[in-house]
């Protein structure tokens, strides 16, 4: 009997510790967190297979090739890219990181405020800190998702182009990569509906890839942008949270401070009664 008393004392304690690390969680901030992280893996991934697949187009259907001096062409563009594709992705899993552990300590500073943690002007002045540099993250993955929603147009645009080429059979149609500044205006690498490059580009795999891999990246993009808002949404109201709390906090310590004065005038009063008593 004691044995089952002692088993269900340690479930109902078990079960307690586990609803209480599950209300620890700041739920606001690891959703924004999931979503960052979903966004940024999609821009980063398809946004490199797509910059590889346009390389493969450019060379193989527009006899583009590297420039043998280091020259800023269009390779080089691609491959500057690529790396802040990298930088992108290392800085956002470790920035992703610090605002899920400026969550936790915000939501224990507010829930053990009359504990042993107590609110420091530091913690403040990190939240307003992070408040600011999200939104100057959310301003840059604006920026990213303009810059990612130009190749979609272009794909587009030569997408549609091989399309009404296929229905209309006497059109004369071509496509200048110079009319996008791919390549200089020097350099004639028009590919035109009649020849056989133009045929096997639009009827390949890799250009309807290549078209809904950016398609995937700007959706990454635009999902990354809606967490930096869930993220502006969420530090904002832990920082006010986290303000009233400091007003709270200040006012018990005043009252807590006039009580024990109060007391400490009491208790002189009481002795020197029971010394003018005596």
């Amino acid at each position: 009997m004691e044995e089952d008393m002692d088993e269900g004392q340690t479930q109902k304690g078990c079960l307690e510790c586990c609803i209480k690390c599950l209300g620890g969680i700041p739920y606001p901030s690891l959703i924004a967190t999931i979503l960052l992280y979903a966004g940024v893996a999609l821009f980063c991934g398809c946004g490199h297979e797509a910059l590889s697949g346009t390389v493969n187009i450019l060379q193989n259907y527009f006899d583009v090739m590297r420039s043998p001096v280091d020259a800023l062409d269009v390779f080089t563009m691609i491959d500057i890219i690529k790396y802040v594709i990298y930088g992108i992705a290392s800085a956002f899993f470790v920035y992703g990181i610090l605002l899920m552990v400026e969550g936790f300590f915000t939501s224990g500073a507010i829930k053990d405020l009359y504990g042993d943690f107590k609110i420091t002007t530091c913690g403040r002045c990190v939240s307003a800190w992070f408040i600011m540099l999200t939104y100057i993250f959310m301003l840059a993955w604006l920026g990213v998702t303009a810059f990612t929603s130009v190749p979609v147009f272009i794909y587009f645009n030569i997408w549609n182009i091989c399309q009404n080429a296929t229905t209309m059979e006497d059109a004369t149609l071509c496509l200048d990569p110079r009319q996008y500044g791919i390549v200089p205006l020097a350099e004639e690498k028009t590919v035109c509906a009649q020849s056989e490059k133009f045929y096997k580009m639009c009827k390949s795999d890799e250009l309807d890839m290549t078209f809904h891999l950016f398609i995937c990246a700007l959706a990454g993009a635009g999902a990354a942008v809606i967490a930096m808002i869930h993220y502006l949404m969420v530090l904002s109201a832990n920082w006010a949270y986290v303000k009233d709390a400091c007003r709270m906090q200040k006012y018990e310590d005043i009252k807590s401070k006039e009580e024990q004065e109060l007391h400490d005038i009491h208790s002189t009063r009481s002795k020197e009664r029971l010394n003018a008593y005596t």
